[in-house]
């Protein structure tokens, strides 16, 4: 369906992305590289955290020189699809890709005073952040890079933290 061509479109164009280029802020160079998904939960009201993607979520995320980045988180424990056809795939099959899976691209640009990431999204899984700005607070310490995202799509009165660490 169409998520999985998202998510192919996606992997292929961060691999292309993550080319050879000139660094920008030293912020952003800190970020240039590849980074593999530690922790995607949301955070309640309450202090009790939904780990959005299982316990042991998948993916990448890659920030090029030139500003440019793609990220995919996947979970682990996602169902195959029953006809091996994802045309052919139930609404039960369809809604847990979806559900599964998060993917986007675009530019980003860092504010080290502000200690924000923001994002300019070109094209998302979600299609409601096609074309959209978000901007993320980040904390870089060493190799793991943590933000937060202010306003989660899956509930709004929760606060989304996503931890990455950098691959070597």
């Amino acid at each position: 369906m169409k998520i999985s061509t998202a998510l192919s479109a996606a992997v292929l164009i961060s691999l292309w992305l993550v080319g050879d280029g000139h660094a920008g802020t030293d912020a952003s160079a800190q970020l240039v590289g590849t980074w593999s998904v530690v922790l995607v939960d949301n955070i309640l009201p309450d202090g009790s955290r939904v780990a959005l993607y299982g316990p042991q979520p998948q993916g990448l995320l890659m920030f090029d020189r030139d500003g440019h980045y793609a990220l995919q988180l996947l979970r682990a424990d996602r169902v195959k699809f029953a006809a091996n056809d994802k045309s052919q795939g139930t609404a039960a099959e369809l809604k847990a890709a979806v559900e599964g899976s998060n993917a986007h691209f675009g530019y980003y640009s860092v504010d080290p005073g502000r200690h924000t990431i923001t994002f300019q999204i070109e094209h998302a899984s979600f299609p409601n952040w096609d074309g959209t700005v978000q901007v993320r607070s980040f904390n870089l310490a060493g190799d793991r890079l943590t933000y937060t995202v202010p306003s989660p799509t899956t509930d709004r009165r929760a606060t989304g933290e996503v931890v990455w660490e950098r691959l070597r």
